[in-house]
């Protein structure tokens, strides 16, 4: 989800059914409010997908109802900014980092680290001025605030099963009380955050005292030597240990149907990033893709959940690049009524 995968995405229809052209009709709802469970499925989205979208409490809600959201995996700075957090410079930093760059520059850049190394010094008074404000922000944490937000969230029908507070191996104790204590006040069930067997060890112990769910992402994991045979070292640290299962990146870097894997481990599936992708073998590897038009096993995948495992959520990660006459909200809704068609509609 970061910048090179912005970069990679491509030019797509809106409006019409993701598979092609094909008018859907428009999903049921309760009333005024949003309803995306469908044939027995939880579907949402997570809230990334409005990345480029303004933020805010009223604004959320809105792109709920719009796109007929109403199960949510809510990224931690979404929820932050709700709760009146300071606004992280960290994204203009980037872009004026990456647009001093040289293409040669910005392909040997590494990582955070080599982020921090290029930015000037007003750049880095910047993020020192920000990192000072946000600890005080956490660690004065209005909790009344929170039941506010956590309540409006429900008064409108939406069920936040997961905030992606994103505690990992380098989180100090604070960190991880705090991670787990917003979350669980929200209602949610879990966290997530990056799988690596260092976090898993670091922030179990955090999610059996809270009694909630910590659970491992992947982007490209499961195509390296230490997670090519699974996530079965992980798993066995902890049963608050779950998966973040993102079988759009798991098929588009590995090539392998997210089937066997999704039956074999369904009873440690807590939730799962929903989207389609080529495979590694095309002309275009690994590229995000409207639904409907990529190699991703898609609707085998959402008839499974129907049919076996509708405990599993199934959240839209928008990461095709949007059309200049749509939106994201838009596109969100699209995949929705996507997603309602195979359940419901056949």
């Amino acid at each position: 989800m970061g910048a090179a995968a912005l970069a990679g995405m491509a030019l797509v229809p809106s409006l019409t059914s993701c598979a092609g052209g094909e008018k859907v009709k428009v999903a049921k709802r309760d009333g005024d409010k949003p309803n995306s469970n469908f044939g027995g499925v939880h579907m949402g989205t997570i809230t990334y997908s409005w990345r480029d979208q303004k933020g805010g409490l009223d604004n959320l809600i809105k792109y709920c109802k719009d796109a007929n959201v109403s199960n949510l995996e809510l990224m931690g700075n979404d929820l932050e900014a709700c709760l009146g957090a300071p606004q992280s410079p960290m994204m203009a930093i980037m872009q004026g980092v990456m647009g001093r760059l040289t293409p040669e520059e910005r392909q040997g850049m590494r990582g955070f680290g080599g982020l921090m190394d290029m930015m000037n010094d007003d750049e880095k008074k910047q993020m020192n001025d920000y990192n000072e404000g946000y600890a005080n922000f956490k660690k004065n944490m209005d909790w009344d605030k929170v039941e506010e937000v956590r309540k409006r969230f429900e008064s409108e029908n939406i069920d936040i099963h997961i905030v992606k507070t994103q505690p990992g191996e380098n989180s100090s104790d604070e960190d991880c009380e705090y991670a787990f204590k917003l979350a669980k006040a929200m209602g949610a069930k879990g966290v997530t955050a990056e799988m690596t067997i260092a976090a898993a060890k670091r922030c179990a112990p955090f999610a059996e005292k809270y009694d909630m769910f910590y659970c491992m992402h992947n982007h490209f994991q499961y195509a390296t030597p230490e997670f090519e045979a699974g996530p079965d070292e992980v798993l066995a640290i902890s049963p608050n240990i779950m998966l973040n299962f993102d079988f759009g990146h798991y098929f588009g870097s590995t090539g392998k149907n997210p089937l066997a894997f999704i039956e074999k481990y369904h009873d440690r599936i807590f939730s799962m990033h929903t989207k389609d992708k080529t495979g590694p073998n095309a002309a275009k590897p690994n590229e995000n893709q409207v639904w409907g038009q990529g190699e991703t096993p898609l609707d085998d995948v959402l008839k499974l959940v129907q049919s076996t495992y509708p405990q599993i959520y199934c959240d839209c990660e928008l990461e095709y690049q949007v059309a200049p006459w749509s939106n994201s909200v838009k596109e969100v809704g699209t995949c929705m009524n996507y997603a309602r068609r195979v359940l419901e509609l056949g």
